[in-house]
C-alpha cells in the first residue's frame, strides 16, 4: 500500500543520513549529540503540523462563525482538540479565547505561539546552559512580547476579568523561571567582571547589552500603563538597578573579605588586612578604568560609580574597625592607612587614576570626631605603656648594679648601663609612629615622653640615694658599687644629650619655649643625681683615707710615717676607676678630691692633736708639711693631666700654713700670720688660735694680742681663691681658755 511504501522510503533516506553523520570514528562521540537535534527537528515538525491544524481550525472556526451557528462551532473546536495532542493549558485558554464573542480579537499567529511555547522555552533553556545569552535573551523577548500583547488584548476586552488573565499568567509560567534563570547567569557575570573584563569582555559588553534592552523595555511598559493602566507581571524589571546593587554587594564582600586573621592568630592582622586591602582597591580601580570603562555605555559613568562604592565599602569598614578595642599601635596603624596612605601614591593618588580620581575631592574615611577618639585613647594608652616600660626600665638596670661584674664600657671606654638607650629607643619609636599620622600628634607625644622622663628621672635620683645608703650599710656588697655608680653619673651625661638630639630631632623650633622649663628642670636633676653620685664616690675614698688621715699631726706622723704616700696611693687607685667618668663630671670631681684632702690636711692641723716643744720640732714639723703639699701637689696635676687645671693654690695653702709654724723670730710671727690672713680672709680667729697652739711657743696673751690685732688689717685674696676654712671646724673645747 501507499502507506507502507511512504514508511519504507522514510526509513532508507533515515538510513542514508545516519551513514553520512558517521563516517569518521570520531563521529562517534558525538552520537548522542546528534540524537538530542534529530530529537528537536521531529519536535519542531510536530509542532508545525499542530499549528497547521490549529490555523486550519481557526479559519474553519471563522467560517462557522459568519454562519452563527455557536453550537457547531464549539463542536468542530472540541474535536480537533481530541485529534490533535495538546496540553491542558491549552486547551483552555484556547476554548476562553474562541468561547469569547471577540473571536476576531486574536489572530492566527497566536494560536502559532500557544501551540510552540513549550519548544521555545525549551530552545532558550538550552541557549542560556551554553551561554549564549544574546540569542537566549532574543527569545524571551519575543516571547514576553507575545504574553504581554496577549494580556492586553484580554485587558482591552474585559479588564474586569482577573480569571482569564491569570490563566493566561499560568501558562506562561515557565517564561518567569527563564527570565530569573537568565538574570541569574548576567549577576554572575557582573559579580566577576572586574575578572571577565580581561578573560572575555564580550560577555561583558553582551550582558551590559541585555540590560539595556531590557531598560528600553522597562520604559516602553511604563509609559503604556500612563495611557491604559495596563502593565504585564514583573515589570518594570529594573535590572540596570539590580546590577549596580550586585556590584555594590560585590564590592563590599571583597573589603570585608580580606581579613585573614585575628589578632590571636597574628599580632600584626591589621597591618595585612590593610596592607590587601590597599592591593586589592588599587587593583580593581586600574582595571576598572582602563578596561571596564569601555563595555559601558557612558551613561552609566561606571568608574565613577565604582569608585563611590568603594569608598563607601571602605568607610563603613573603617569605621568598623574604629570601633573595635584596638591596641595602641593598632589605632597608629588604622590612622595612619586612613589619614595618610589612602591618599597617597600607594592609593588614590596613583598617578594611573588621575585625573578621574582627584584626593582633594574624596570625603573622611572616618569622621573628625571618631580620630580625635582614637587619638585620646592612643594618648591614654601610650601614657600607661610609658609609664609601665619606664617603671620596668629601671627596674631591669637597678638589677644590674648589683652585678659582680663590670658595667659595660661604651667605645671611648666609660662606665654606662643601657638605661638611657633602652629609654631613648622607646620615645623614637613612638615618635617615629606618631610621625607617620602628623605633625601634631608627634608633638604631643614629644611632651608626653619628656613629661613622662622627667617624673622618672626624679625616681631615678632616690634609686640612686638608695642603692649609696644600701651600700653604707654593708660596704663590701654590691661589689662593683663604684663601678655602677661611675655608670649612673654617665647615664646623666648620655640623658642629657639624647634629650637635646631628640628635641631637635622631632621638635619644631616655634614649639621650643613650651618645653624649655621642663628642660632646664631635666637638666637640674641630672645634675643632682651626678652631683650626689660624685660626692658618694668621694665619701668612699674619705672612709678608706680616715685612718691614715686620723695619723697626721700626731707624734707618729713626726716621726716619719707614711700616712700621705698611703693617702696618694689610695686616691689615685681610685681615680683610675674615676677615668672611666665622662668630662665634665671627672673634671669636677678631680677638683673636689683635690679640695678634699686639702681641707681634711688643714683640719688635722686645727686638731691640735700636736703641739711642737721647740723651733727643731717646729722646723721638721713645717718641712714635712710643705714635702707633703708638694706630694699632692704632683699627684693633682697628675690626676687633671690634659684638663690644664690651676692646682697651686689648694696646696699653696698648706705651704703657707707652714711658713708660720716655720718661723723662728717670734717678733716677727704676728707679721706672717697677718699675711696668711689676707690671702685667706675666711680664716677665723679660732683658726689662728689652733695655729698658734700647734706652734706651741706663743703665750696666752700673745695670740689675744695678735687675735685682736688683725681684725683691723686690709685683706688682699687672689681673685680665684674659693673660701676654704669656714668648711673647717676647730673642737671648741679649749677655745674659751684660750680667749680668757
Amino acid at each position: 500500500s501507499t502507506m507502507e511504501e511512504t514508511d519504507r522510503e522514510a526509513v532508507a533516506t533515515a538510513v542514508q543520513r545516519v551513514a553520512g553523520m558517521l563516517q569518521r570514528p570520531d563521529q562517534l562521540d558525538k552520537v548522542e549529540q546528534y540524537r538530542r537535534r534529530e530529537a528537536r527537528k521531529k519536535a519542531s515538525v510536530e509542532a508545525r503540523l499542530k499549528v497547521q491544524s490549529w490555523i486550519n481550525l481557526s479559519v474553519t472556526l471563522r467560517a462557522l462563525s459568519l454562519t452563527g451557528n455557536e453550537e457547531l462551532r464549539k463542536n468542530h473546536l472540541r474535536i480537533t482538540c481530541r485529534e490533535v495532542a495538546v496540553s491542558e493549558y491549552f486547551k483552555i485558554i484556547s476554548f476562553k479565547l474562541f468561547e469569547s464573542n471577540s473571536c476576531s480579537h486574536f489572530p492566527a499567529f497566536f494560536l502559532v505561539l500557544l501551540l510552540s511555547f513549550p519548544e521555545i522555552v525549551r530552545e532558550t533553556h538550552d541557549l542560556i546552559e551554553r551561554g549564549e545569552l544574546l540569542q537566549a535573551h532574543r527569545k524571551l523577548m519575543d516571547l514576553e512580547c507575545s504574553r504581554d500583547d496577549l494580556m492586553y488584548e484580554q485587558y482591552r476586552m474585559d479588564s474586569k476579568n482577573t480569571h482569564d488573565m491569570n490563566l493566561i499568567h499560568t501558562y506562561f509560567g515557565d517564561m518567569q523561571k527563564l527570565s530569573e534563570e537568565l538574570a541569574k547567569q548576567l549577576w554572575m557575570v557582573v559579580q566577576r567582571s572586574l575578572v571577565t573584563v580581561r578573560r572575555d569582555p564580550t560577555l561583558l559588553v553582551s550582558v551590559v547589552r541585555i540590560i539595556e534592552r531590557e531598560e528600553k523595555i522597562d520604559r516602553r511598559m511604563l509609559d503604556r500603563k500612563k495611557q491604559t493602566e495596563f502593565i504585564p507581571p514583573g515589570r518594570p524589571k529594573k535590572w540596570k538597578e539590580k546590577m549596580f546593587n550586585i556590584l555594590e554587594r560585590t564590592v563590599s564582600t571583597r573589603i570585608e573579605g580580606t581579613q585573614a586573621d585575628t589578632r590571636e592568630s597574628d599580632k600584626m592582622w591589621l597591618v595585612r588586612h590593610l596592607e590587601i586591602i590597599r592591593k586589592y582597591v588599587l587593583d580593581d580601580l586600574l582595571v576598572a578604568k582602563t578596561l571596564l570603562d569601555q563595555c559601558f555605555p557612558p551613561h552609566y559613568d561606571i568608574f565613577n560609580r565604582l569608585l563611590n562604592m568603594y569608598h563607601q565599602a571602605l568607610a563603613t569598614r573603617m569605621q568598623e574597625l574604629a570601633a573595635e578595642d584596638l591596641e595602641a599601635n593598632e589605632i597608629v596603624s588604622l590612622l595612619t592607612w586612613v589619614l595618610n596612605t589612602y591618599t597617597s601614591a600607594e592609593m588614590m593618588g596613583n598617578s594611573e587614576l588621575s585625573p578621574e580620581v582627584d584626593v582633594n575631592s574624596l570625603d573622611a574615611l572616618i569622621s573628625q570626631n571618631v580620630v580625635d577618639q582614637l587619638l585620646s585613647k592612643y594618648m591614654s594608652t601610650l601614657t600607661s605603656n610609658i609609664i609601665g616600660w619606664l617603671r620596668k626600665a629601671l627596674e631591669t638596670d637597678k638589677k644590674d648594679w648589683i652585678k659582680e661584674t663590670e658595667p659595660e664600657a661604651d667605645q671611648d671606654g666609660y662606665y654606662q648601663t643601657t638605661l638611657p638607650a633602652i629609654v631613648f629607643q622607646m620615645f623614637e619609636q613612638n615618635l617615629q609612629v606618631a610621625a607617620q599620622i602628623n605633625e601634631d600628634l608627634k608633638t604631643k607625644v614629644l611632651i608626653l615622653c619628656l613629661q613622662q622622663m622627667n617624673s622618672f628621672l626624679t625616681r631615678y635620683k632616690d634609686e640612686a640615694q638608695l642603692y649609696k645608703e644600701d651600700h653604707l650599710k654593708n660596704r663590701q656588697y654590691p661589689q662593683c658599687y663604684v663601678q655602677y655608680m661611675i655608670a649612673v653619673i654617665n647615664n646623666c651625661q648620655t640623658f642629657k644629650e639624647s634629650i637635646i638630639s631628640l628635641k631637635r630631632k622631632y621638635l619644631k623650633s616655634d614649639m621650643e619655649d613650651t618645653l624649655s622649663i621642663s628642660h632646664a628642670n631635666m637638666d637640674a636633676i641630672l645634675d643632682i643625681i651626678a652631683k650626689e653620685g660624685c660626692s658618694s664616690l668621694l665619701d668612699e675614698v674619705f672612709m678608706d683615707l680616715e685612718p691614715h688621715l686620723n695619723e697626721l699631726m700626731t707624734k707618729k706622723w713626726l716621726m716619719g710615717s707614711n700616712a700621705v704616700g698611703t693617702i696618694c696611693v689610695t686616691v689615685e687607685d681610685y681615680f683610675n676607676d674615676f677615668a672611666k667618668i665622662k668630662k665634665p663630671y671627672k673634671k669636677t670631681m678631680t677638683l673636689e678630691a683635690h679640695r678634699r684632702v686639702v681641707v681634711e690636711y688643714i683640719r688635722a692641723i686645727m686638731l691640735k692633736r700636736i703641739s711642737f716643744k721647740n723651733a727643731e720640732e717646729r722646723k721638721e714639723g713645717a718641712e714635712r708639711m710643705i714635702k707633703e703639699a708638694e706630694q699632692f701637689r704632683f699627684l693633682f696635676k697628675k690626676l687633671a693631666a690634659g684638663s690644664g687645671e690651676d692646682t697651686e693654690g689648694l696646696c699653696g695653702i698648706i705651704e703657707a700654713i707652714a711658713e708660720v709654724i716655720k718661723l723662728t723670730d717670734p717678733s716677727l710671727l704676728y707679721l706672717e700670720v697677718s699675711t696668711l690672713v689676707s690671702k685667706y680672709p675666711d680664716i677665723r680667729d679660732d683658726h689662728i688660735a689652733a695655729l698658734l697652739t700647734v706652734r706651741g711657743d706663743a703665750s696666752r696673751d700673745m695670740k689675744q694680742t695678735i687675735i685682736e690685732t688683725l681684725d683691723q688689717g686690709p685683706s688682699q685674696p687672689n681673685p680665684n681663691y674659693v673660701p676654704i676654712f669656714k668648711e673647717i671646724t676647730v673642737p671648741t673645747l679649749t677655745v674659751p681658755k684660750l680667749l680668757k
